[in-house]
């Protein structure tokens, strides 16, 4: 019997990158560069805490006023698309 050597998983380099946010980012997560991970944390703890998440289909976010601003005034993403549309506001 072979016994496999367990790896300790290395995070990503590029995800830890710390990015800066613009403007309309800033306004949830705050105007510090932080990493990509953080980001997304952030903006679901926002989510959570302003009940946008549709409660018909919870991959979904109905945006307010300030994540139309990130969402490209779409009043509703899912999840997915969340993180495409977040791309084009870090630098």
């Amino acid at each position: 019997m072979v016994t496999k050597k367990k790896s300790t998983r290395k995070p990503n380099a590029a995800f830890m990158k710390p990015l800066k946010p613009d403007s309309a980012l800033a306004e949830v997560v705050g105007d510090k560069p932080i990493p990509r991970t953080e980001i997304t944390k952030r903006l679901w703890v926002y989510i959570k805490k302003n009940k946008l998440q549709n409660p018909k289909d919870r991959r979904k976010i109905d945006a307010d006023e300030v994540l139309k601003a990130i969402f490209n005034g779409k009043k509703q993403v899912s999840m997915f698309e969340m993180t495409k549309l977040i791309a084009k506001h870090v630098s």
